[in-house]
């Protein structure tokens, strides 16, 4: 089936993809061998984006509009621990350094979803993800296009890019509470590192 998005894992060892039509799988695939490990299958139309934890341990999955789901995956047990349901059109994720929450961005749409790991780790059934909306304030009607938690003296904040060109900062309370025109006529991602960003123009 045609892949919609890919993600590494953070050891590079592994590469997540999403895929769409009639069934999509989520796909594990081991780099140096080229081969699939693991074949996880819950979205019915399509996966819009994944991305690995940075303990390797998960992946998360948010199916295409229609399917309305974001899943957190064990996918070496090959179940999903944490699922809930999401109603806007989601484009990028973005796990926190340390594997606590993850972020998804999207139309009008930035929230952050948390994970009990003494649920997660225990419980044999699916959990329901619990999501808080990020604070848009004036910013609310924008489509953010992509989403990085910050790393290092950053990793309390969560910064966004809407595809009007501002880059945007969450503070540790989930309220965009500063942002910056990059005075470009359109953008569409960005990569964070830790001395800078690089916006993709």
């Amino acid at each position: 089936k045609a892949i919609t998005t890919l993600a590494f894992a953070p050891d590079g060892k592994y590469v997540v993809t999403g895929e769409s039509g009639h069934m999509p799988a989520v796909r594990v695939w081991e780099v140096s061998e080229h081969a699939q490990v693991a074949e996880l299958q819950e979205h019915k139309y399509g996966v819009s984006c994944v991305a690995f934890s940075p303990n390797g341990k998960y992946i998360v999955s948010v199916g295409y509009q229609h399917d309305m789901m974001v899943n957190v995956w064990n996918w070496k047990k090959n179940v999903v621990v944490a699922a809930n349901k999401v109603s806007s059109k989601v484009t990028a994720v973005s796990f926190s350094y340390d594997s606590s929450y993850f972020v998804t961005a999207g139309n009008r749409h930035v929230k952050f979803w948390y994970l009990d790991h003494t649920k997660t780790s225990k419980v044999n059934a699916t959990v329901p993800l619990l999501g808080r909306s990020g604070l848009l304030g004036e910013l609310r009607n924008n489509f953010f296009s992509d989403v990085a938690c910050g790393r290092g003296r950053q990793s309390s904040s969560t910064f966004c890019i809407t595809s009007s060109g501002l880059l945007c900062e969450f503070n540790d309370r989930r309220l965009l509470d500063k942002w910056v025109e990059l005075r470009v006529s359109q953008s569409s991602g960005y990569r964070l590192q830790k001395k800078k960003m690089s916006p993709k123009i």
